[in-house]
C-alpha cells in the first residue's frame, strides 16, 4: 500500500511534470493547487531533492523543478525512494529480502511463489512507467471524458 507521503510525492512530480517547461515551481503554488500540506510537501520536495530527482532554485524566479526529463523518470524509482521496496512480502524482495520465519522450505511456499509473480508484474508496470507517460494517460483520459460528455 502506498503512503501518504509517497502518494503526495507522486502527485507533486506529475505537478511539476506538467510546469516541466515553464520554469521553477513554488511550493507555496504546488501545494495549494495539489491540497497537500505544505510543511509535509516541503519535506518530501527535500527528500527528493536530495536523491537527486528535484532542483532548486532560491530567490526570484525560484523554487522546484525536475532535475531530469520526466521520460527518464519512472514510477518504480519514486515508489522506492518514498515508499520502501515493491514486493508485499520481504521474502520475495530484492531490495529487502528477509526470509519468513514461519516458513519451513522457501522453493515449495505457494505464497512465496505466487508474491514473487506479484511483485515482478508492479515492478514490471511501475518501472517502465514514466511520468510523461502518466501526464499523457491524464490527458487521454481527460479528452475521453469530455468527448463522452458531448456525446
Amino acid at each position: 500500500m502506498l503512503s501518504k507521503k509517497t502518494k503526495y510525492g507522486l502527485k507533486a512530480l506529475i505537478y511539476l511534470t506538467r510546469h516541466y517547461t515553464k520554469g521553477p515551481v513554488l511550493i507555496t503554488d504546488l501545494a495549494a493547487s495539489e491540497h497537500i500540506p505544505r510543511k509535509f510537501l516541503e519535506t518530501i520536495l527535500l527528500e527528493l531533492k536530495n536523491r537527486g530527482v528535484l532542483q532548486s532554485k532560491k530567490g526570484p524566479g525560484g523554487g522546484y523543478s525536475l532535475a531530469r526529463p520526466p521520460r527518464d523518470i519512472k514510477l518504480g524509482e519514486i515508489v522506492r525512494l518514498l515508499n520502501g521496496p515493491l514486493a508485499p512480502v520481504s521474502c520475495v524482495s530484492q531490495t529487502a529480502y528477509r526470509r519468513c520465519e514461519e516458513c519451513a522450505d522457501e522453493n515449495s511456499c505457494g505464497i512465496q511463489i505466487v508474491m514473487k509473480d506479484v511483485r515482478d508484474a508492479i515492478a514490471q508496470i511501475l518501472d517502465s512507467t514514466s511520468f510523461d507517460d502518466i501526464v499523457r494517460r491524464i490527458q487521454e483520459q481527460t479528452e475521453k471524458d469530455i468527448f463522452n460528455f458531448i456525446i
